[in-house]
C-alpha cells in the first residue's frame, strides 16, 4: 500500500490546507500519515505552555483519527521550529520510517517562519532518505524509493510580500469540505484563540472561504486545495506525478 504523509507546522494546519488531498488518497486506497512539528503550546490566551500543548494533542489525535490518518508525535514548540541538525534528523527519522510516496507540506514562503521552516525541514529531510552517513534520531537506516513533494497553498493565497500564489495542481474538495470541517472542529481550543489573535469571526467558515476562493482558480471545482509540486532532482522522476495518477477526475493541472 502506498502511504502520503502530511507534515505541517502546527494542530490545525493539516486540517486548512491539507485534509481534502489527504481524504481522497484515504478513499483511493493509501495508508496516509500526519505530524504536526510543533505541538501548539503558544496557541492560547487562557492557559499555561503544558496545558495548551496537551489539550492541543489530543484535539490533533481526534483530527487525524477522523481523517482515517497514522498520527505522529510532534517534535518541538512552537516558534521553535527551526532549520537546524538537531531537528532535522528527528523529521528524517519520522519519514524513514514513514517511507512515503508523497509528502504533502507547507508553502516555501508563507506567511509565518514556522510554516516556512516546516517545508524546508520536510524537503531536507525527505532528500537525505537514502543517505546512510547522515545520522537520523532515532536512529532508522536508509531507505530506498522515490517520494514526490508537493506544497500547500500560503494561507489566504499570497506570499508575505502579497504576491497572488496559483498553485500548479487543484484538488477537488466540493464533496468532502465539510468532512475537512469536522476535522478541524475538533480543534476547539482554537476558536477562541484565532477569534483573539487574528481577528477569524469563525475558523470552520475561513477553512471554506479559503477552499472556495482555490476552487475559483481552478475554473473548475466550487472548492478546492491547490498544490506545487517540488523540483524533481533528487526526490522523484522528472515526470512523476503521483498525486495527479491516484485522484483522477478528483484533481486537474492548472489550466
Amino acid at each position: 500500500m502506498p502511504s502520503a504523509f502530511a507534515i505541517a507546522a502546527h494542530p490545525d494546519d493539516i486540517e486548512f490546507f491539507m485534509s481534502g488531498t489527504l481524504i481522497h488518497l484515504r478513499n483511493a486506497g493509501w495508508e496516509v500519515h500526519y505530524m504536526n512539528i510543533a505541538n501548539g503550546c503558544c496557541g492560547s490566551v487562557e492557559h499555561d505552555r503544558e496545558t495548551t500543548a496537551r489539550v492541543r494533542r489530543e484535539e490533533a489525535m481526534r483530527a487525524a483519527a477522523r481523517l482515517g490518518a497514522i498520527f505522529h508525535e510532534s517534535l518541538t514548540a512552537d516558534l521553535e521550529i527551526f532549520y537546524d541538525k538537531p531537528t532535522l534528523a528527528k523529521v528524517a527519522s519520522v519519514i524513514r520510517e514513514v517511507a512515503p510516496r508523497i509528502i504533502l507540506t507547507h508553502a516555501p514562503s508563507d506567511y509565518m517562519e514556522d510554516h516556512m521552516n516546516a517545508c524546508r525541514l520536510a524537503v531536507t529531510a525527505a532528500f537525505c532518505r537514502g543517505m546512510p552517513n547522515f545520522p537520523v534520531d532515532p536512529p532508522r537506516p536508509a531507505i530506498e524509493g522515490v517520494v514526490t513533494l508537493y506544497h500547500a497553498q500560503p494561507y489566504g493565497n499570497y506570499d508575505p510580500l502579497g504576491a497572488l500564489v496559483r498553485p500548479h495542481y487543484f484538488v477537488d474538495t466540493t464533496n468532502i469540505v465539510e468532512e475537512k470541517v469536522a476535522a478541524l472542529a475538533e480543534h476547539v481550543s482554537q476558536k477562541h484563540w484565532l477569534d483573539v489573535s487574528q481577528g477569524h469571526d469563525s475558523y470552520l467558515q475561513t477553512l471554506r472561504d479559503l477552499d472556495r476562493e482555490v476552487g475559483q482558480m481552478s475554473g473548475r471545482f466550487q472548492y478546492a486545495e491547490g498544490w506545487r509540486r517540488h523540483r524533481h532532482l533528487g526526490f522523484c522522476g522528472p515526470n512523476d506525478n503521483p498525486l495527479i495518477d491516484a485522484l483522477g477526475d478528483q484533481a486537474i493541472i492548472a489550466p
